[in-house]
């Protein structure tokens, strides 16, 4: 399991570095071709974190839906959708 959370990027690092790419893209001081590239970076980071919590959404619903004996909940192995 340690394997696949390597190749899924921590949503609370993307997150900051996304809110400061928006900082300095909204300052307004960045050569054209830079801030295309770290628009380009933005793009990427907001995908990687839909879909980080597209998969935590779909996660909890398992959970909800999931129910062994006695009503409690059942903890199966989740695989993201690629």
């Amino acid at each position: 399991m340690a394997a696949k959370k390597t190749l899924v990027p921590d949503f609370e690092k993307s997150m900051r570095e996304l809110e400061a790419l928006v900082e300095r893209l909204e300052q307004g001081d960045l050569p054209l071709e830079e801030a295309l590239k770290q628009f380009e970076r933005g793009i990427a980071l907001t995908k990687s974190c839909q879909a980080a919590l597209k998969a935590a959404e779909h996660k909890v619903e398992i959970l909800l839906k999931a129910s062994g004996p006695g009503g409690e909940p059942v903890i199966e192995d989740f695989e993201p959708e690629s």
